[in-house]
């Protein structure tokens, strides 16, 4: 006989043999159940793009999956081993994976229009290349906004010697991401035809009248004509904010729980990635304070710390080690603090802890628009910009003027550099030649310019500045092994990232992807300063295809080496490369809407040309290709 508690009981059974199989997709699952992500190991892999339903928070969607999955599955490899990756493509568009961090051929890189033409309806493109690496890493969809749709998943490549002396009892993935109910497209639409439409955050007469009872009416006033003079908004902290998105770790929202089990004592490694589109998180456990061990796949020096900021694309690996038997909140703010992902590390199945509440919001100030080397943000946001006039006349800030900018490019300090491990650095000499290498960009696409930019490394981010606990900075950063190049750079580049955000435009140098004209070129085997120059008032994740890069934090030849860098509005920071990769790499901001309005470029490397052939070899007549010729 079927009873009430036996149709339960059975559907309860049932519900868990399918949430504990591999092949049922993330929205069959239900609830998350403690444990890591459905994983794929080998050097053989089968992966299918698909349209899947997903369910966040209760909610009922449709996403772009890999193999039913969002994220996708898992990918284990092994140092040293052979990959052999069959992506076939089911949607009715074309589609693309980038294996973000992973040094492979260009070939194999997977950025359609650049290093391959994409994977069409209906085909499969098998990617191959060995694994040269370890680490904590992600790939993704380069086709158009399909990585907003749920086109990511996590990445571990395990040393063949294993884990060293980085030992720890249990691990778990962390993917932490952002997801829009709405069609990336028309989101995109928003933001081009009223950039300001997605951002809930401005401030009230509420807030003016809390920030004249600590600043003054005067300074009050002051502050709120300038900004209004300059057509901006010292809240312009993202441009897609919580009332748009739901944030998730591995593909669940906050009301899911998401939960990975320990036991008291243990040694647990976290491996977060950041695999959202628009969104950089704060990320903290409170009660527990996290050991950073890893960052962007690269072993790094042991550092404790109990919050940091993380770039969209970067990863971080940090070992925690709860004594007690209670749970703790693993939770992720959005750096506008609009709203947060959240998981729990817990004893046991069920277990919860206090959800922090979001913190008051912070404001953008005259550092984070390149104008003032003094100016700092205050505790809670509020008023940073008070009577802080530093010599400066506001008139002259009239926001066409800076639009013709009329700032002396020579009094913008171009010249010198981070004093990064005392050397001499690359002279303003050695820099490539070009109409806006040079000369400070201008034009329709560049709304403002950094007039003193300067070194933010040794701040923790955006909100970060006094929290009254330890926030990482880059300038904590240390390679665990010696720098693998420790040559000086042989010639030095500068880039700025620009921007007109009235108009949604995003580019390097005022000059969108789109009309790009010239790569950046580099030789093979050469040694090149990247100096990045944040003209806008916007944080940019800049992440370089094929090639690591050693990030000038002062730190001689333990430079931490990364594939992703966030540079913070006004901020002047240098990128040690070596050329070490032939071919058409992509140079990017990993915002994926600054991306694909425009604020990307090409790095290609040239290969050494061919050693000419002694004067009696009998083929000395043979004409050998220079990289200009290509």
């Amino acid at each position: 006989m079927i009873t009430r508690r036996n149709f339960l009981s059975g559907t309860a059974l049932m519900g868990g043999a399918l949430a504990a199989s591999p092949q049922m997709p993330a929205w069959a699952r239900g609830p998350a159940a403690p444990g890591p992500l459905p994983a794929l190991s080998g050097t053989d892999f089968d992966l299918v793009i698909d349209h899947a339903p997903l369910l966040v928070d209760g909610r009922g969607t449709r996403a772009v999956a890999v193999n039913g999955t969002v994220p996708g599955p898992l990918l284990r490899w092994r140092e040293g081993d052979e990959i052999t990756l069959r992506v076939t493509n089911r949607l009715h568009t074309d589609t693309s994976i980038h294996w973000h961090g992973i040094l492979v051929p260009f070939q194999m890189d997977g950025v359609p229009g650049v290093s391959f033409p994409g994977i069409r309806p209906g085909e499969t493109f098998t990617y191959r290349f060995p694994v040269r690496q370890t680490g904590t890493y992600w790939y993704h969809s380069h086709s158009g906004l399909q990585e907003q749709s749920g086109h990511y998943g996590p990445i571990v490549i395990d040393p063949r010697d294993g884990h060293r002396d980085l030992e720890h009892d249990r691990e778990y993935v962390v993917v932490l991401s952002d997801w829009t109910f709405m069609d990336p497209h028309r989101l995109f639409g928003l933001l081009k035809k009223r950039p300001d439409s997605l951002n809930f955050g401005k401030r009230t007469v509420a807030d003016f009248f809390d920030d004249a009872g600590r600043n003054g009416v005067r300074a009050t006033v002051s502050d709120r004509l300038m900004w209004g003079r300059m057509r901006m908004a010292p809240t312009d902290i993202a441009d897609v904010t919580g009332e748009t998105y739901t944030y998730l770790v591995n593909g669940h929202g906050p009301g899911d729980n998401w939960t990975a089990l320990f036991r008291p004592g243990e040694r647990i490694r976290l491996r977060i990635i950041n695999a959202s589109a628009m969104t950089l998180f704060n990320v903290r456990i409170p009660g527990l304070p996290m050991t950073v061990v890893q960052c962007d796949g690269m072993d790094v020096k042991p550092v404790e710390t109990d919050e940091f900021q993380m770039g969209v694309a970067e990863t971080y690996d940090v070992i925690v080690r709860p004594e007690t038997d209670r749970a703790y909140t693993l939770m992720a703010e959005s750096i506008d603090r609009s709203g947060y992902a959240r998981a729990t590390l817990a004893p046991r199945p069920g277990m919860s802890a206090p959800v922090p509440p979001l913190r008051r919001p912070p404001l953008l100030s005259m550092k984070d628009m390149g104008m003032a080397h003094g100016d700092h943000h205050t505790a809670n946001g509020a008023g940073a910009m008070a009577g802080m006039d530093h010599g400066m006349d506001h008139r002259a800030m009239d926001h066409d003027q800076m639009d013709r900018g009329q700032m002396d490019h020579d009094q913008m300090g171009h010249s010198g550099m981070s004093e990064g491990d005392g050397h001499a650095m690359a002279s303003a000499d050695s820099r490539v030649s070009g109409p806006v290498r040079h000369d400070h960009p201008r034009g329709i696409g560049v709304t403002n310019v950094a007039k003193m930019p300067m070194s933010r490394l040794d701040e923790p981010g955006l909100g970060l500045e006094q929290v009254p606990h330890r926030a990482l900075t880059y300038a904590m950063l240390r390679s665990r092994e010696r720098n693998p190049d420790t040559r000086l750079p042989g010639r030095e580049l500068e880039i700025h990232l620009t921007g007109n955000m009235e108009r949604y435009m995003w580019s390097f140098d005022g000059i969108k992807f789109s009309e790009v004209v010239e790569p950046i070129r580099f030789d093979e085997g050469e040694r090149v300063r990247l100096t990045l120059v944040n003209d806008t008032m916007m944080s940019h994740p800049i992440h370089l295809h094929g090639m690591f890069f050693e990030l000038e934090n002062g730190g001689g030849d333990h430079k931490p080496r990364k594939h992703t860098v966030v540079v913070k509005p006004g901020e002047k920071l240098s990128l040690d490369v070596t050329a070490d990769a032939v071919g058409d790499w992509a140079f990017h901001c990993h915002l994926l809407y600054h991306m694909h309005a425009g604020m990307m470029q090409i790095v290609s490397v040239s290969p050494r040309p061919a050693a000419a052939p002694p004067p009696d070899d009998d083929h000395s007549h043979r004409h050998h290709v220079m990289p200009e010729e290509r």
